[in-house]
């Protein structure tokens, strides 16, 4: 094949999941030339002819770490990352990239200059303020990155090469009928079903007390709920802000200062929140509202016809000064609705006012509570984190937790804990991971809280999990028996009506009260009922009747009516078209998919092991 243009400029298959798990292209080059090796390491292995580069594979790892680090909240070292298999991760990508890649190169696929320098026009890092490519722009973030324009361009041609061929081979297409209209049966029918509720009201008599041989024998067949967990007997010393607070000193201009750097919130003009859509011509936008005037079309309906979503035209409290020229325009108006035509920075637009906010001024002394406290904290943060050092030379110097008690402003303390246990100190998610894991014996070390303060601590036993005593807890059992009881005969009173049902009589025949859904939908919602009532409708027949309970009251539903999907209701119709393109993506993917494993087979893969681990050694 020849030089091949692209239709639709990027192509339907960088759309399609593959590309998300391929990824590709960064667009905005974050990552290249992050990792250089230089000459001595130069790739990690072949897919075909195609050399997979160590840099690439380094670039990889790093993103791999980025997202774990996200994902996990703390940031991760590679030697631990690796456990979690992010290293074949990478590699298996970019596998997968060159084994597209050399099957290209086989078939002699390319991409000519014109494509490439449109995909880096169109690329919207390298725009300038007005919309348009800066060259400038380009060249500062190539450098940036470490890339030369020819080895950016070598990459953007390679991507469209691969997106070409993945979109050759699958793209999106058309499901068989009958699978959407299975699928849309299924997301689309909607029930009617009628059911009973019942309390401990609904008995003829309310369930007593229990005997000492009931209680006995509840307690005896519930062993595990009245089991205590594993305790640890923890002492500990703490000291947190809030504990120095009432020690700050106050110091008045540093509270000014504050004040002054902190304005902005004090101080705040008035605002509107805003929508701005915006029209190439002036006639575009005057036709957009006499539309609007004439309730043709809603805002809505305007920013839907230019293939956008209210977030994207969402401006957020803007001030007068934000708006530019048509600022006074905006909020001229006095209340909310649509302001234009009028000219912006961006052309004519329409504004849709949403809120007008006040001005709002706070003056010193009225914001002095707030600024004092937040002074007094962020003190009280930097003098515990000047005593950490002094802290630990006292436990290291033989300092036990109650003498840091008793010679520092730490205060010393201790606790019976367990993991369902979050008062006081156990409050703080460090204090549970450190008393999961110290063992008995462990010297004790000075650790940090999230807000700024510190703890040690030390276990000192550890009572294994044990059953309390039955006497001590007489009444606790007296009363889980009487709602188990309770439960268990309403359930037969339900099951009862069941069968009173089945032979004949009707719902409403019993003098409780029956009530009736609407139709609903399996993804539906039933405010103030049993949450399993509608799902569990959804796996009987129509006229079927079944018993069910939330471990306090009883449920006799009634399955009355399944109703097939309205072809003629307009959500319906969406429904059908989502349930149609997904299933047009999906078939798409799994195509590519096996199109790749395809030509990986086919290309043969070779992978350098001691590579690898080089490239894994340059990690900190």
């Amino acid at each position: 094949m020849g030089d091949c243009k692209m239709a639709g400029g990027k192509g339907k298959a960088s759309k399609t999941a593959v590309w998300i798990i391929l990824g590709l292209l960064i667009v905005g080059l974050g990552g290249f030339g992050a990792t250089n090796f230089g000459g001595s390491l130069r790739s990690v292995g072949f897919v075909g002819d195609v050399e997979i580069e160590a840099n690439s594979y380094a670039r990889e790892l790093e993103r791999e770490l980025r997202t774990e680090s996200q994902r996990r909240g703390e940031s991760i070292r590679l030697a631990d990352a690796l456990g979690f298999g992010i290293d074949r991760t990478a590699i298996e990508r970019l596998i997968s990239i060159a084994a597209i890649e050399d099957e290209a190169a086989r078939i002699g696929l390319s991409a000519g200059d014109e494509v490439v320098a449109n995909r880096i026009l169109e690329t919207e890092s390298f725009h300038g303020l007005d919309g348009s490519f800066d060259r400038e722009a380009y060249r500062f973030a190539l450098r940036q990155a470490g890339l030369t324009e020819r080895a950016y361009e070598e990459v953007v041609r390679l991507d469209i090469v691969r997106t070409l061929l993945l979109e050759a081979v699958g793209g999106e297409l058309p499901p068989p009928p009958i699978y959407v209209d299975t699928m849309l049966a299924h997301h689309g029918e909607t029930r009617v079903f009628s059911w009973i509720a019942l309390d401990a009201e609904a008995l003829e008599e309310p369930v007593g007390d229990p005997n000492d041989d009931e209680a006995r024998e509840y307690f005896d067949a519930n062993t595990g709920i009245f089991t205590l967990p594993e305790t640890r007997k923890i002492a500990y010393a703490w000291l947190t802000p809030e504990m120095l607070v009432d020690t700050i000193e106050v110091d008045e201009e540093a509270l000014r200062e504050l004040y002054e750097e902190r304005i902005d919130e004090f101080d705040r003009p008035e605002r509107r929140l805003a929508e701005r859509l915006v029209f190439r011509t002036e006639e575009r936008a005057v036709e957009a509202r006499e539309r609007l005037d004439s309730e043709e079309i809603d805002f809505e309906g305007l920013v839907t016809e230019r293939g956008l979503e209210l977030s994207d035209i969402d401006l957020g409290d803007v001030t007068e000064e934000d708006l530019g020229p048509a600022g006074p325009d905006v909020f001229a108006a006095e209340e909310n609705g649509i302001v234009g035509p009028v000219e912006t920075e961006l052309g004519p637009a329409l504004f849709r006012v949403n809120a007008i906010l006040e001005e709002q001024f706070t003056s010193f002394e009225d914001a002095r509570p707030e600024l004092l406290d937040e002074f007094a904290l962020d003190r009280a943060r930097r003098d515990i984190a000047e005593r950490v050092e002094d802290m630990d030379d006292l436990l290291a110097g033989g300092a036990t937790l109650e003498e840091l008690g008793e010679q520092t402003d730490m205060r010393f303390d201790t606790i019976d804990w367990n993991v369902f246990f979050g008062e006081g100190i156990a409050n703080y998610t460090a204090f549970r991971d450190a008393a999961q894991v110290i063992a008995v014996g462990d010297f004790p070390e000075i650790l940090e809280f999230q807000d700024g303060g510190i703890f040690a601590l030390r276990l000192d036993e550890i009572v294994p999990p044990r059953l309390e005593e039955f006497e001590e807890i007489r009444d606790r059992v007296a009363q889980n028996w009487i709602v188990s009881e309770t439960l268990a005969r309403l359930n037969e009173l339900a099951e009862e009506m069941l069968t009173k049902v089945e032979g004949g009589a009707e719902l409403d025949s019993f003098d409780l009260p029956v009530e009736r859904s609407e139709p609903m939908a399996r993804d539906g919602y039933l405010p103030d009922a049993h949450h399993a009532l509608l799902p569990t409708s959804f796996e009987m027949a129509p006229g079927e009747l079944r018993v069910l309970d939330d471990g306090a009251s009883a449920y006799l539903l009634r399955l009355d009516e399944v109703l097939p999907p309205d072809l003629e209701d307009p959500d319906v119709v969406n429904r059908r078209d989502s349930l149609s393109q997904e299933a047009a993506r999906g078939i798409g993917v799994d195509i590519q998919e096996a199109f790749i494993a395809a030509v990986e087979r086919q290309a043969g893969i070779s992978l350098d092991q001691r590579a690898i681990n080089a490239v894994h050694s340059a990690f900190p």
